[in-house]
Parts: structure tokens; C-alpha cells; sequence
């Protein structure tokens, strides 16, 4: 009943590992695909897209599981119980585990959710490829800090209407095998041992019938963290008595304990137990199965469309997109050439990443791109150094690499190669052919050149395995002087260099540990990097500058002390001035600048949208992600990806991130005026809608409704559409200004038209009390569809009526 279960020989049942991650491709357990990362998944509307990442992500378990002797037990990463999605609303994009979810909308992420679930699982429940594990159940989206004590107390109404509806989808619709418990507490509860949760809500009202894994600690935090419980045992035996099965954690070690002291029944440690050895053999995890591939060159083009559909054109003035062919460009900006900006977080290992710079050059090629760094992410935040300011021994770009099959780095190299960076996610994955995985040594041997004189500050981050004993040993040389080996502070790597002359550089990798990669970094005087990317830009006829974040920046409870962020989560939605700076000063030139924005939510572009010609949302976008930014920028792709989350002006917009009632948050209750608007985004060609029909204009409560309308491709390019309808109930204290009620992702060729089709089911015509009961209720209604949402885009509207009132299951 642990999430590291031990093997029972006498009944022939192996080790199993059941912690394994599945958010946008099969995480940390070597070569997999990688896919946009959730935000950016969701900005494709389009749940066919989330079932087939499902599937592929399910088959590359399969395949990781198929590898694994069972004699030998499963290790973490390799199962079958994948602990994905995450579909927590999105309710403050300062959340810096926002990027993990579909955004804000209850609706929005219920469909996708479901899709994604039924995707991960398949079609026969007593026979899942995999189980999925939507999470954090329930009412968690943030602050980072304080989130293992931390108690939510959301209104009855809200509950009900903004932070179930999606794991009710889940599990009912979608029928999702497990359920992961919050860390937080509700009204007081902890989620892990709330029976309100997972008794009531999940199987008496949701039929659910699966299992519950805590989130990992959660349990022994009810003790440590949230005070509830005097021990261990007591924890654990409460966890069970709720409905909790399985403990990510320790704490369960004692529920044998809790059994000799009277807290917990054996009955009720026998039902978790069946529950969990029902699924292992639902899963077939007694059966041989076949090894088959991943990251297949199918899976690669799906990693592509999906990255496509995934870009959202925020802005396109004077038609400046796309770029002609041929045309010089400065490619500018720290998230131009990044792989984590790819990856994000829960990722697996790219075999093959293109980023940005590196798919303008495939595109536009490369002597028409000229690339410069401009600025770091934020204020003293190291990044890695670029290949313009590296050279080989015989004067490349970039670094030789020596790889050796030894952690020695003793004998000749096994393989001798030209890293344009140190920039490497190495989880699992031999960093060479012909080298093993486990153990290796990488020797990388060149020169700096540094751009200006001035103060640099060199870091080697290296991305350390959280929970195994011993790490790599990194040594770091410049000019023969052992500049780092993992124990000096930034001082001892602060060097000033008086002129740009070349320097040399030497950094060793000794690998026989499980650190997952590693990355050189610097902090370059500012103003050197500034000229760098003006210097491009006046020699371009267009720059195209790449800002944004980094999942070191934003993510799971960092260790994060910048001005702008807080233990992984945001406190300002303002680009970083770092960059802000960099955008000012390339316009100076006056040539047309593209904005490119990677990051995992929504940053507050205001500059931007006043003086960018043109602004493209890529977020994260996954291994092929340069690519279909390239495509889009080159007009060979048109991009239809729409906003799953309000951009707003400033974080002074918003509540307090604490306070976890909706009102003032997300579009269904935000009464100010947005950047952009929930749903926004443009295309190169133009729609048309027309013939608005309602299937009746009266109907009974509980009876369906269905909306049809002419949408037409009024352009010469081929292109997708996002149909969207709105819902205005009748005005209420309680009522959202409208809600999304269905929607239809739709390619529409040069001039074609096509009527489109939506049906909204009972569930999407109801509304939720302020005792939280929701019912399709009497009144007159509007309804509205269109391309964005009414008072942001031409939309056309009818106004229906409904008659009685239903109340429908929880």
C-alpha cells in the first residue's frame, strides 16, 4: 500500500514501483516524446489532439514496462499508474504549477481532461493500457509556499461550480482508474483523509471505483504540516478510513501499528489492498508482453502538430507575419536556444530537440539568421551560454565534446563530437552511442569568447536526482584555474575580464550516479548582451525576439529568490525587466519586431502589445516546438491555437493568490478589462459566421440544446477555426458574466464554408446556488457563438428560454 511496494515471493507477486508520470509525454525514464506541455496542449482545443497524446504516451509505457525484468522489480518511472493530468483549474496564473493544467476553465478542462484520460486508458476498463491519475483532489492551484499545510475554505457554490466539475468529468465520463489526494486541507480537512472528498463526492456521488494515492507526503504532512493527527499511524489510519489506499510517502509503514492500537479495522486495510492488487492485475502485470518502440517517427510528427496547433498569434498588425521568404532575421532573446524551455516540467528526454533559433535556421537557413543571447531571464539568473560566445579548438561554435565509457575519463574518448552548448537532459538516456547509461565520463574542451569586458559569474547547474545518495563530480576550468567543483560560492566564480580576448575552457562530467543532466551557465554584464542583439538587429530586416520563462523560474516548490517570484510561483506578471529591456531596445531600430512568448501561463505583455508588430504564444512547446514556431513564422503553417487563460494587465488586477474565491477571477467572473481575453486568437486568413440556429427556442429543463452556424473561411489561406458558445444564465449575485458551453476545433480550406454543429447537454445549461446545488433552472438565456468570446469578438447571439427546473447529480 506504499507507492514503492515490495515483492511477495511466497505469492508470486513482483516489486512495483506505482509512481510514474505521464503530464505531456512519458517523464524521466530516458528517450520518449515530448509534447507541448498542458497549457499548451489546451490552447489547441481540441480533445482528438489530447486522445492521441494519450494514446502515445500509454504505448510508451507499455513499452518502458515490457523492458523491465520483473525478477528484478520496477523501478520508479517504469510503470503502468501514471499520475497525470493534472486538472486543477488554473484560477491565478502567478501559479507556477499553472503550466500543468488546461487552464482556467471548468468546462474547457473537463473536455480535454476527459479526452486525455480515456486516451492514457483505453477503451476496455478491464484492461487498461494504463490507469490514469487526475490530480490534486481537490480546490489546489497554489501558493507554492505553505501548500503541505496550507487549507483552502471555498465556498459551497464555487466548489461545486469552478473546482469539481473536472474530476467529475474524469471519473464519470471519462472513468478514471485512480485519483491523487491534494496536499492542502478543505475546511480544515486534509484532502487525504477528507471522506466528504473521497467518499461522498468520488464514489457515492461519481460512481468511482478505482483507487486513491496520496500526493507524495501528503499523509505524513497531516502530522507534520497541518497538525491533525498526533503520529504517523493515526495519519495513516484516518488516510484509510477516508478512502485513501495507496501513500506516496512513508507514513503507511505504520499503519500495522494502527491496526494494534485500535485506530483502523483490518476490513478497511483488506478493501484498499484488493483495490490495489485489482488493478495490478486489470493492468496485466502478470502477463509478458512484447517490447515496442518509442519516439517513432510517428510519434515525432505528432509531437510537430501538436506543437503547431498549440501557437496562439496574439497580435498581427499590418500583416507583418509571416515573414518573407528570404528575408535577414535577428533571432534575439534567452529563450531562443534553451532546452528547457521545450521540456518544461514532468518531461521525458528528447532524442532530438529543436528550438527556436534552431528551427529558424532549418526554415529560413542559416546564413539568414543571426542569433544573439540579449539578455538573461531575470536578474541574476545564470542561463546557459550560447554558442556565439564558445568556439572549439579549431575555432567551431560551440565546445568538442569527448565522451568516454568510463566515469574516469580514462583511455581514448568513445565518441568525439561539436556540442553547440552545454545544455543536455542526459534522465536515464546514454549521452553517446556505444556508451552506457549508468556510467560515463564527458570531457568538453574550447575557449570562451567573451563579448565585452566586464564582470561574468559562471554557475554548472546540474539537475540532481532528489532522493538517491552520491552525485556526479563536475570540475570546471578556465585558464587552467579550477574555477568550480561543486563546492565554491558565486564569488569564487566571478571573473573580470579586462579585454575579449579568448579564454580557455575545460569542464569534466563524472557520472555514476542518477543526476538527470547539466548545464554551463553564465550571468554576462547586461549592457554586453544588449549590444550583442542590437548589433543583429540593424544588420535584419526583421527581429525576432524570444522572451519569456523557464520552468527553473516557474514550477513545483523551487528554491527561488528573484525579484518577481516566490518558491516557484509568481508575485509580479510583468515580463522581467532584463527582457523588457532587450525589447525596447532592438524597436529602437525601428525595424518590424516579432514577439515570441515560451513560458507555462500568462505573462503580462503590456510593451509589447503596444509596440510589437507581431506577438506568437508558443509556451512550452515540446521537443519539436522551433519547428512549428518556424513554420508559423514562415507562413508554411496557420496558426489557430486559442487562449485557455485570461492575460491580464497586471497582477494588481487579481485577489490575493490566497484567497480561493472566484470572484474577480478568470473570465466567468473578471470585471476589468484583460490584455487578451480567454479564448483570443488570430490566424492569417478571416471567418465568417452566419445563420445562427437554436434546435428550439423553449425547452424543458433537462432537455438538450443544439446550436448550428455557417462558419465560412472568408481568406485565400487554408486555415482552423475555433468555434466557440457561450452561456449568459440570467443575472444572478452568483451568476458568471457567461461560461463557455461547448466548442469545435474546425479546418475550413481557402473560401470553404461549413455549418457547425454543437450540442449542449444539461450539465452545461445549469447553474450552482450559493448552497451549492446545481440545476438547469427556469429563465431566459443567451447564448452566443462566434470566434472569441462576446464583447471581445462578432459574435452572433439568440436568446432561448427554459422552462422548470432539474436538479442534477453532484
Amino acid at each position: 500500500m506504499r507507492d514503492n511496494a515490495p515483492a511477495v515471493p511466497r505469492l508470486g507477486i513482483p516489486a512495483y514501483q506505482w509512481w510514474n508520470e505521464g503530464l505531456h509525454g512519458l517523464a524521466r525514464n530516458g528517450y520518449a516524446t515530448v509534447f507541448p506541455q498542458a497549457t499548451g496542449l489546451a490552447a489547441s482545443w481540441n480533445p482528438d489532439l489530447l486522445h492521441q497524446v494519450g494514446e502515445t504516451i500509454s504505448a510508451e509505457a507499455r513499452a518502458g514496462f515490457a523492458r523491465i525484468d520483473p525478477a528484478q522489480g520496477y523501478p520508479r518511472y517504469a510503470g503502468l499508474t501514471l499520475w497525470s493530468p493534472n486538472i486543477n483549474i488554473l484560477r491565478d496564473p502567478r501559479w507556477g504549477r499553472g503550466q500543468e493544467t488546461y487552464g482556467e476553465d471548468p468546462f474547457l478542462t473537463s473536455r480535454l481532461g476527459v479526452a486525455f484520460v480515456r486516451g492514457l486508458q483505453g477503451d476496455d476498463p478491464q484492461h487498461p493500457r494504463t490507469i490514469a491519475t487526475p490530480k490534486h483532489f481537490a480546490a489546489h492551484s497554489g501558493p507554492e509556499p505553505g501548500r503541505d499545510s496550507f487549507d483552502v475554505a471555498p465556498s459551497a457554490h464555487d466548489l461545486e461550480d469552478t473546482y469539481l466539475p473536472a474530476f467529475r468529468a474524469a471519473v464519470a465520463e471519462g472513468g478514471a482508474g485512480s485519483v491523487m489526494c491534494a496536499y492542502n486541507a478543505l475546511a480544515g480537512i486534509p484532502a487525504c483523509a477528507n471522506a466528504d472528498l473521497l467518499q461522498r463526492h468520488l464514489r457515492e456521488d461519481w460512481g468511482f471505483s478505482g483507487y486513491v494515492v496520496s500526493d507524495c507526503d501528503a499523509v505524513g504532512n497531516m502530522t507534520q504540516f497541518h497538525h491533525y493527527t498526533q503520529d504517523a499511524a493515526e495519519a495513516s489510519a484516518r488516510a484509510v478510513l477516508a478512502g485513501n489506499d495507496l501513500n506516496c510517502g512513508s507514513a503507511y509503514l505504520h499503519l500495522a501499528d494502527a491496526v494494534r492500537r485500535g485506530l483502523l479495522p483490518q476490513a478497511d486495510l483488506d478493501r484498499s489492498l484488493q483495490r490495489l492488487l485489482a488493478a495490478r492485475i486489470r493492468l496485466g502485470m502478470y502477463e509478458p508482453a512484447p517490447a515496442r518502440p518509442v519516439d517513432t517517427q510517428a510519434t515525432r510528427t505528432l509531437a510537430l502538430d501538436a506543437a503547431r496547433e498549440s501557437l496562439v498569434l496574439l497580435k498581427n498588425a499590418r500583416n507583418t507575419l509571416p515573414l518573407r521568404a528570404g528575408a535577414r532575421i535577428a533571432a534575439v532573446g534567452p529563450t531562443a536556444d534553451l532546452l528547457e524551455v521545450l521540456q518544461a516540467n514532468y518531461h521525458g528526454t528528447a532524442r532530438d530537440p529543436v528550438t527556436p533559433w534552431a528551427g529558424l535556421r532549418q526554415r529560413f537557413g542559416a546564413d539568414k539568421v543571426h542569433y544573439a543571447q540579449g539578455a538573461s531571464l531575470a536578474a541574476n539568473v545564470p542561463i546557459a551560454i550560447p554558442s556565439t560566445a564558445l568556439r572549439t579548438p579549431d575555432g567551431q561554435p560551440g565546445l568538442k565534446g569527448e565522451y568516454f565509457d568510463n566515469a574516469e575519463l580514462a583511455g581514448n574518448p568513445a565518441r568525439v563530437r561539436v556540442d553547440r552548448t552545454v545544455n543536455f537532459d542526459f534522465n536515464r538516456v546514454a549521452p553517446a552511442p556505444g556508451i552506457r547509461a549508468d556510467r560515463y565520463g564527458v570531457r568538453w574542451t574550447g575557449r570562451l569568447q567573451p563579448p565585452a569586458p566586464g564582470r561574468y559569474r559562471f554557475n554548472v547547474r546540474v539537475d540532481r536526482c532528489f532522493d538517491c545518495s552520491g552525485h556526479d563530480r563536475v570540475d570546471l576550468y578556465l585558464d587552467g584555474r579550477l574555477l568550480y567543483d561543486g563546492t565554491q560560492n558565486a564569488e569564487a566564480m566571478t571573473v573580470d575580464f579586462q579585454d575579449t580576448q579568448p579564454h580557455e575552457l575545460r569542464l569534466e562530467l563524472r557520472h555514476s550516479g542518477e543526476d538527470e543532466g547539466i548545464t554551463l551557465e553564465w550571468l554576462a554584464p547586461p549592457q554586453a548582451q544588449l549590444d550583442e542583439a542590437l548589433a543583429a538587429a540593424r544588420e535584419a530586416d526583421a527581429i525576432v525576439a524570444f522572451v519569456g520563462l523557464s520552468p527553473n523560474l516557474e514550477g513545483e516548490a523551487l528554491q527561488v529568490e528573484v525579484a518577481g517570484f516566490n518558491g516557484g510561483d509568481r508575485t509580479s506578471l510583468d515580463l522581467p525587466a532584463a527582457q523588457e529591456t532587450l525589447l525596447k531596445t532592438v524597436a529602437a531600430t525601428g525595424k518590424p519586431l516579432v514577439v515570441v512568448l515560451l513560458s507555462g501561463s500568462a505573462v503580462a505583455l503590456n510593451w509589447a502589445q503596444q509596440h510589437a508588430d507581431a506577438i506568437l504564444v508558443a509556451w512550452y512547446p515540446g521537443e519539436a516546438g522551433g519547428q512549428a514556431v518556424a513554420d508559423v513564422l514562415a507562413g508554411a503553417y496557420n496558426p489557430a491555437g486559442r487562449l485557455p487563460m485570461t492575460f491580464y494587465r497586471s497582477a494588481d488586477d487579481l485577489p490575493p493568490m490566497a484567497d480561493y474565491r472566484m470572484q474577480g477571477r478568470t473570465y466567468r467572473y473578471f470585471n476589468g478589462k484583460p490584455l487578451y481575453p480567454f479564448g483570443h486568437g488570430l490566424s492569417y486568413t478571416r471567418f465568417g459566421y452566419d445563420g445562427m440556429r437554436l434546435s428550439q427556442a423553449q425547452l424543458k429543463a433537462g432537455e438538450p440544446l443544439t446550436v448550428s452556424v455557417e462558419v465560412r473561411n472568408l481568406g485565400d489561406r487554408d486555415g482552423d477555426e475555433v468555434v466557440q458558445a457561450y452561456l449568459t444564465p440570467p443575472a444572478s449575485p452568483l451568476a458568471p458574466r457567461h461560461a463557455l458551453a461547448g466548442f469545435r476545433r474546425v479546418h475550413l480550406k481557402a473560401g470553404e464554408s461549413r455549418r457547425v454543429e454543437i450540442e449542449l447537454s444539461p450539465r452545461a445549461l445549469s447553474t450552482v446556488d450559493a448552497q451549492g446545488r446545481r440545476a438547469v433552472r427556469a429563465g431566459r438565456y443567451t447564448l452566443s457563438i462566434g470566434g472569441g468570446q462576446p464583447g471581445f469578438a462578432d459574435v452572433h447571439n439568440a436568446t432561448f428560454a427554459i422552462e422548470g427546473e432539474q436538479a442534477l447529480p453532484r
